[in-house]
């Protein structure tokens, strides 16, 4: 059994200032809404936030950029956020923009246990500049390190006691690799089943990875809506 918490705010109290989390999503698909909006209720600051972006102004966590609570992000791009391109460009926000697939391996690689590998991404452009770089097979390959946090706030669609998570669609993600590469991973879930009730063969994220659950229903927002005329 898994510590399941009966609120949000609850789940989130012992992140501190100053701590590194991971948070699954892929713009507003996928986000651990409710743990989101719990940190920016509970004015934790200076924070290390690893992400593939930063969603929008007014929501994810563009919450915590707009009350100023995150000091470093480090992610694959701005996106649809004005306010994080605003603080990246004024200087009051870090941030270590990483190769897409370079950032999923290094989260990955982190949830593993691997300390480092080498990736042909980025060789040749600033991202390589006063980086290792070496050569196999005639190829050249830039060290990169994996990445864990102190916690990782993820989302699935349903998820039983023993922290057993199947996540729906594409809202995978970067979820079940930050699951794996945190120090404590708390899992918003949608629905909560009884030991036994999950069909093995469906888990995306088995219960080893997962410490705390906590229940809830997103508003599942649209990053941007496009409609035929």
């Amino acid at each position: 059994m898994k510590t399941i918490f009966n609120s949000f705010e609850e789940a989130i109290q012992d992140i501190q200032d100053g701590m590194t989390i991971m948070v699954g999503g892929f713009g507003l698909v996928g986000i651990p809404e409710n743990l989101i909006k719990a940190l920016a209720e509970s004015g934790v600051k200076d924070l290390t936030v690893i992400s593939n972006n930063c969603g929008v102004d007014d929501w994810g966590l563009g919450l915590l950029l707009r009350n100023k609570q995150i000091k470093k992000i480090i992610g694959s791009y701005v996106g649809e956020n004005k306010e994080f391109e605003r603080q990246v460009l004024s200087g009051e926000v870090e941030v270590e923009l990483i190769p897409q697939g370079t950032l999923a391996e290094r989260i990955r690689a982190g949830g593993a246990g691997i300390p480092a590998f080498y990736t042909p991404a980025g060789v040749g452009t600033p991202i390589a500049e006063g980086r290792e770089v070496r050569t196999f097979q005639n190829k050249k390959y830039l060290l990169e390190y994996g990445m864990t946090a102190d916690f990782s706030l993820i989302r699935a669609a349903k998820g039983d006691k023993m922290g057993n998570l199947i996540y729906n669609k594409t809202a995978r993600n970067f979820n079940p690799m930050m699951a794996a590469a945190g120090k404590v991973t708390i899992a918003e879930v949608e629905e909560l089943y009884e030991i036994g009730e999950l069909d093995p063969d469906q888990i995306h994220t088995p219960g080893i990875y997962v410490q705390h659950l906590v229940v809830g229903q997103q508003e599942k927002r649209i990053e941007r809506l496009t409609v035929s005329r």
